[in-house]
């Protein structure tokens, strides 16, 4: 699920195929959006809140408006279940991670993709993009997390500390830290170059499935496959 950028609309992905919109009373806006040929694993507005992005098990992502209208065709490319989708800040690229060990960043406003981000040893389950949308981290079945260039180049070394998968990966507001959440049952703190910062955040029974900073980048909330914040 995600929040429209103005909090007023949810959008949802189901194993049904669809995505739904919401109001904050629960009611549908519009009718299912209809398109994907598998499970929807990823949905993300648009920074302005003007159109919805979506990913799918069956490979690829699609791009529609607020009515449930599908915006050009489909984005194809990956080889496997395309699990995490961001918007770039300026709206006109999105990132895309995968099943198939790779990261693509699209060019939305020319329906074109560059070559794939080669790196991780197993799927790409989360990405974020930086505040300043000039580089993007990526989190892996592999345990590391990975930060990108846009251009596809690694910046640095692989992030290694997590024992498990990194199902999670978030920037703060001032895009020098990054916050991660893995099946250790930990959250990581690092610096941009790849430090980690003091010792894992312990607490949680289950897998962290999500992480985010608040808007002043002083407190980072997560949930767990338990539902506990």
């Amino acid at each position: 699920m995600a929040f429209s950028p103005l909090g007023d609309l949810i959008v949802s992905g189901s194993c049904d195929n669809t995505l739904r919109l919401w109001d904050l009373d629960g009611n549908e806006v519009e009718a299912p959006f209809k398109g994907h040929d598998g499970s929807i694993l990823s949905v993300a507005f648009s920074p302005e809140g003007k159109s919805i992005a979506s990913s799918s098990r069956d490979n690829t992502l699609r791009l529609w408006d607020l009515r449930g209208k599908a915006v050009g065709s489909p984005f194809e490319g990956h080889s496997g279940s395309v699990w995490s989708i961001a918007f770039s800040p300026k709206e006109n690229c999105i990132v895309s991670g995968s099943d198939d060990n790779t990261l693509r960043l699209w060019d939305i406003e020319n329906d074109t993709m560059d070559v794939p981000f080669e790196g991780h040893s197993r799927g790409v389950v989360s990405v974020a993009f930086s505040p300043k949308g000039n580089c993007i981290i990526s989190g892996s079945d592999d345990k590391t997390l990975r930060l990108w260039d846009l251009e596809g180049n690694m910046l640095g070394m692989p992030f290694q500390e997590h024992s498990g998968e990194v199902w999670c990966v978030s920037f703060n507001p001032k895009g020098d830290l990054i916050v991660s959440g893995s099946s250790d049952k930990t959250l990581r703190l690092w610096e941009i170059e790849g430090l980690k910062i003091g010792k894992p955040f312990e607490g949680h029974r289950g897998e962290v499935w999500s992480v985010a900073f608040n808007p002043r980048g002083d407190r980072i909330v997560s949930c767990d496959e338990d539902g506990l914040l």
